[in-house]
């Protein structure tokens, strides 16, 4: 079989401006970026379609095939004679570059052109790693000149790349010209404010408000200083105009895709833009959107967090898992989760349960849809499918990798069926009056599966800190940050682990965002390379890039 980016490559693109036309788009409402992509700005108040979440089970090195099958899943709509569009995260060059590859999908279920999607694309994230430092330059200039007596100064740089030398730094050096010594560091551009400001913003003034709302380091007297107070809010709001608008681009097949925004969903909150999610649901009737890892990452952030500030509310939910993935957490070493091993699939089916009971309290009509490997086993597929059928879920297979969207004709088809059922209403695991700490204990005992949580000295200090600030932000929204590994905090705890401690290290305010981020375990913002980096096989051969998945 091909490789995914010469799939990618030999693909005939349908013209961006004939695919704007084609699903009602007016010139004035779209801007291209050459023949096969374009930045749109519409009317997204009408936004009707139905909104589909995929998610999946816990996450594994090797992956899940999230966005596989996301893709799968529109273009066969597409073969049902259904209109259908895709909303999904943009590519962060870390993981490109680095353990897991691009994020485009798979096979014959990809958004193209590929190559641009995973690297520069529209620059998106370029244009948030400036303001995002921008920022940081004007905060420690302002110190400098004495504008600012600055205590603390919280607000970090961001590159997207891993680079873990950069976690923790010492800037300044080198004498009273070059600035003040300060211990600091660097995060991934998908983990910065910036990122989740960009996907939760609703329009241009919304864009404002939070950034001006934008705690970025606290003075003598503990009080928040603000990028309002700064002045530096009319800088940032000029570098990320053009950020702020989705990406249009296609799958191979010509299902319309809007492609924007990049959150890590373990260490951020792991959805694209709310103006790409509303895009899509503007221009078809079947807006499918995914949340980044597992369901207790991703799926607990987009129910709680995006659909809870934007109004949203899915129609269903697609759980994406595989036999090989199973066998993982039923203890198998990943070099052999392609074999036959009726046992260990047995004893990974508890991880299944546990996150179709996850969705399920959310309020879901849920559809697991089973990511099909040439050599599996018939068998077993049906000892998934009956588990599914007993925990009220719908079930299909998916040959989207393999087949496109004829692949997944079966898992669309009992979609639309549990759309018509239809979804309730959505369950939030806490409710935003609770305190910071209720709502960390919610989320570990109705989603993680936890008995209690522990809190080092500094996470205190933190909650303190967030509370004597009197500005309300004890009522956001949490965004904890784990490991995608395990439900727990522990990424050597598989399957469906109960009454574990949660350790929560660092509480971190992001008041432009709108949530806290809740750091636990040994969970990092600035992840590293691995020991073999993706870089290491991307080149460029007459003129075309090789080696990009």
């Amino acid at each position: 079989m091909l490789t995914d980016i010469e799939i990618a490559q030999q693909t005939t693109l349908i013209p961006i401006d004939k695919l704007a036309h084609e699903y009602g788009l007016k010139d004035d409402q779209f801007i291209p970026y050459g023949r096969d992509k374009a930045k749109v700005a519409i009317d997204t108040s009408k936004a009707k379609g139905k909104l589909i979440l995929v998610t999946a089970t816990s996450g594994m090195p090797a992956g899940s095939g999230k966005t596989t099958t996301s893709i799968a899943l529109a273009q066969a709509f597409k073969k049902l004679g259904e209109k259908a569009c895709l909303a999904l995260r943009e590519p962060s060059l870390g993981p490109s570059f680095g353990m897991k590859g691009g994020a485009a999908g798979g096979g014959y279920s990809q958004v193209v052109p590929m190559e641009s999607i995973n690297l520069h694309f529209t620059g998106d994230f370029h244009a948030i790693t400036a303001a995002n430092n921008l920022l940081a330059a004007l905060i420690d200039n302002a110190r400098h000149q004495g504008q600012a007596d600055l205590k603390e100064i919280s607000w970090r740089r961001v590159l997207d790349v891993n680079d873990r030398m950069l976690r923790n730094i010492v800037t300044g050096l080198g004498g009273s010209a070059n600035g003040i010594p300060t211990e600091t560091g660097f995060d991934i551009t998908a983990a910065s404010e910036l990122m989740a400001i960009i996907c939760l913003a609703d329009g241009e003034e919304d864009l404002r408000v939070r950034l001006d709302r934008l705690v970025v380091g606290y003075k003598r007297d503990g009080s928040a200083y603000t990028c309002k107070e700064l002045g530096a809010t009319g800088a940032l709001m000029a570098l990320l105009k053009d950020a702020m608008l989705p990406n249009l681009v296609q799958s191979i097949e010509g299902v319309p895709a809007f492609v924007h925004g990049g959150p890590f969903a373990n260490i951020a909150h792991g959805c694209n833009s709310v103006a790409a999610t509303r895009a899509a649901m503007t221009i078809a009737d079947y807006a499918i959107t995914e949340a980044g890892f597992g369901s207790d990452l991703g799926a607990e952030k987009f129910y709680d967090i995006k659909c809870r500030m934007n109004n949203l509310h899915p129609d269903a939910t697609v759980l994406v898992t595989s036999l090989r993935a199973l066998k993982w957490h039923g203890g198998v070493a990943l070099p052999e989760i392609g074999k036959d091993n009726m046992d260990a699939l047995i004893n990974g089916l508890p991880n299944l349960k546990a996150h179709i009971c996850n969705l399920k309290r959310f309020g879901q009509q849920v559809v697991v849809s089973l990511n099909h490997f040439a050599n599996d086993n018939e068998e077993e597929i049906d000892v998934v499918r009956k588990e599914c059928l007993a925990q009220g879920a719908r079930f299909a297979v998916s040959d989207g990798f393999a087949k496109g969207g004829e692949g997944a004709v079966d898992v669309a088809k009992e979609v639309m069926a549990a759309v018509k059922e239809g979804s309730g209403p959505l369950n939030f695991a806490y409710g935003l009056d609770e305190s910071i700490e209720e709502k960390i204990q919610d989320i570990n005992t109705k989603v993680y599966g936890g008995k209690d949580v522990s809190y080092s000295s500094a996470a205190l200090k933190d909650i303190a800190k967030i509370k004597a600030l009197n500005m309300g932000f004890e009522k956001l929204p949490i965004c904890i940050a784990k490991t995608p590994f395990s439900m727990s905090h522990d990424p050597d705890l598989k399957g469906a682990p109960q009454g574990f401690t949660l350790p929560v290290q660092r509480v971190i305010l992001n008041a432009g965002a709108g949530f806290l981020v809740v750091t636990t375990g040994a969970i990092m913002r600035m992840p590293g390379l691995p020991k073999k980096p993706a870089a290491y096989s991307i080149d460029v051969v007459d003129g075309k890039i090789t080696g990009l998945s």
